[in-house]
């Protein structure tokens, strides 16, 4: 069972992880969108809209799951030649981002308990959870991964780059830049995507610190 594990924990669980992250995200973030476009002011909800909201609180708690099985397996490559406060910042903001997710998607099923003339609060409220809170944390997830990726020489540098510019803008624009959320997976699957084809299989030594 060890080893089982043992082979479980590998880049290629967190690249596997990570996919799964970015597209069941995307897909839920898409949903929400579209169904409560402008976090559902003067928005009657049709059952079409309402369909969209139920397929989207489905897809969010398998996110959550995949999200913690990327994060754990990026943190097991990670964590031996990682500096504590790095690395706390990492797992901290990882595990916050997964909370405040769910906390959005239970604001958001309020929804559909409200009359169809015009949700307000549950709405809001899930907007704000996401656009403001989980997309900060998101940010500070990307940011502390980047410069795990940048100190031990795991990450190419233009992926670097971007996650530095992704962190900062969800950072700084966040709320204020329409469908800013899709950052988030859109980074999670580039990273995946090069852990999957990168030139850095399980066991690989850890390039020296910057």
């Amino acid at each position: 069972m060890e080893l089982k594990f043992k082979h479980l924990a590998t880049p290629r669980a967190a690249g596997v992880a990570g996919v799964v992250f970015a597209v069941l995200t995307a897909a839920a973030i898409v949903l929400v969108r579209l169904a409560l476009p402008d976090g559902g002011d003067g928005v009657t909800l049709d059952a079409g809209q309402r369909n969209g909201i139920r397929t989207a609180l489905e897809l969010v708690p398998f996110s959550g799951i995949a999200f913690l099985w990327f994060m754990g397996a990026l943190r097991e490559q990670a964590a031996r030649a990682e500096d504590r406060f790095v690395a706390t910042v990492f797992l901290g903001s990882g595990l916050v981002f997964v909370a405040t997710l769910f906390g959005a998607a239970a604001a958001a099923g309020t929804v559909l308990g409200e009359s169809q003339q015009g949700p307000s609060f549950g709405s809001h409220f899930a907007y704000a959870l996401l656009t403001t809170y989980a997309m900060r944390m998101a940010a500070v997830f990307i940011i502390a991964t980047s410069t795990i990726g940048r100190r031990r020489g795991i990450l190419p540098r233009p992926l670097v780059v971007i996650g530095y510019l992704a962190g900062l803008t969800l950072l700084v624009a966040g709320t204020g830049l329409p469908w800013s959320e899709l950052v988030f997976p859109a980074w999670a699957l580039l990273l995946s995507l090069n852990i999957l084809w990168g030139r850095h299989p399980a066991g690989a030594p850890p390039a020296a610190p910057a």
